[in-house]
């Protein structure tokens, strides 16, 4: 949403939004050569696939340092498509982290997998690998590792666990692109298939969905690419039972005019991370640390804070746009009764009950970031003295 703009409430009420999580014209600088080639676009009729897509692939698969980019139409898709890549289906065991969008599970449930789950950590949220490697068996197929709210996993160890069973490893990259590991490679390439979702929330955001899968594998990305085509491999000829998947032309248009700038957006969540991580240092409210090894993306900012409720409603009362995120857990979601496992996920419980995401834009301003932790002060009742941050 623009800063300054407005939404209607579900009672009718014009709701303004004095710091909200999106500014779509802040991602638009050069919006007159964008508008040229999506008029362009609309005329030549050339809408499906084509010569636009396979430059953003090519230009994506660059930027991330892998051999191949397959463009589709969703995140949620590119997982889909990335596990029946690999040949996962039913009779297999794929494990992933419990705390994660519907998407993940939904995914591994839809090429008719078995659901397996393991808990986050405690500090950090992100997919407990110690219990990981308790769980793996010969039965697990693959991993769906997923770098959540954009912070890296240790996807090297991942892999090694994996390896261990003969498991693949699907990198769920959807809130992380241009996270770089502790070994310098891009999340997405050092498993199997890295999925990459371009929703309009995304640190690169699509006008609309869109999403895509990257291997360094030549068949990987050949099945990938006919299953995403109806499962053709030429007109009329189909080989596989496929989906109806493909990158749209005009969002490849805008993903191509916004794909230089990621290393930039993300440097300047960083900063926003920070600011918001200094004020917070000895507030006793848990925050997401910068990781030294890591390039941390910040997606979200999730903190820990006592009584939500009160919390969130507080910071949206200020016209702050917090919002919660996966506040049940994928175990206790109806659409998976009988179909998630049954156990105990206590972190991923804690997390659900307890976090709140603040925003964080690369353009969000000093203004606007004292503005919000003066309100989360005063809602928390952050100890000691309030000193404004400066630029």
């Amino acid at each position: 949403m623009k800063l300054g703009t407005s939404e209607e409430s579900t009672e009718g009420k014009e709701i303004v939004i004095r710091v909200p999580r999106y500014n779509y014209v802040a991602q638009f600088d050069d919006i007159d050569a964008l508008t040229d080639d999506l008029r362009t676009a609309l005329v030549s009729g050339d809408y499906i696939l084509g010569e636009t897509v396979r430059s953003f692939e090519e230009e994506l698969a660059e930027f991330l340092g892998c051999r191949y980019a397959v463009g589709v139409n969703s995140g949620t898709d590119a997982l889909i498509i990335a596990l029946h890549a690999l040949g996962i289906g039913p009779g297999d065991e794929v494990v992933t982290v419990a705390n994660t969008f519907h998407a993940t599970a939904l995914a591994v449930l839809r090429v008719g997998a078995t659901l397996r789950l393991v808990d986050c950590r405690s500090d950090d949220y992100s997919m407990d690998l110690d219990q990981l490697e308790e769980i793996v068996t010969e039965k697990t197929s693959a991993i769906v590792a997923v770098h959540l709210f954009g912070r890296v996993l240790d996807i090297d160890r991942i892999v090694t666990i994996g390896s261990a069973v003969g498991a693949r490893v699907v990198e769920d990259c959807a809130q992380a692109i241009g996270g770089i590991t502790p070994g310098g490679s891009r999340v997405g390439t050092i498993g199997d298939v890295g999925c990459l979702s371009f929703h309009p929330s995304k640190n690169l955001a699509a006008a609309g969905d869109a999403g895509a899968l990257v291997c360094n594998d030549a068949g990987t990305a050949d099945r990938a690419r006919c299953l995403r085509n109806l499962g053709q491999v030429e007109q009329n000829r189909h080989e596989r039972i496929g989906l109806n998947s493909k990158l749209d032309v005009l969002q490849a248009l805008v993903l191509r005019h916004k794909i230089g700038r990621i290393d930039r957006d993300n440097q300047s969540r960083r900063q926003v991370a920070r600011a918001y991580g200094s004020f917070l240092a000895d507030s006793g409210i848990p925050h997401p640390l910068l990781d030294p090894h890591t390039d941390h993306v910040f997606h979200l900012y999730p903190i820990e804070v006592p009584e939500r409720a009160r919390v969130l409603s507080a910071l949206r009362s200020a016209e702050i746009d917090a919002v919660v995120r996966y506040p049940v857990p994928i175990h206790r979601q109806e659409a998976f009764r009988g179909r998630a496992p049954a156990g105990l996920f206590p972190c991923s419980e804690h997390q659900a009950a307890n976090t709140l995401c603040l925003p964080i834009r690369p353009d969000l301003s000093h203004h606007e970031i004292n503005y919000v932790l003066s309100v989360l002060a005063d809602a928390t009742g952050i100890p000691g003295t309030r000193k404004e941050l400066t630029p």
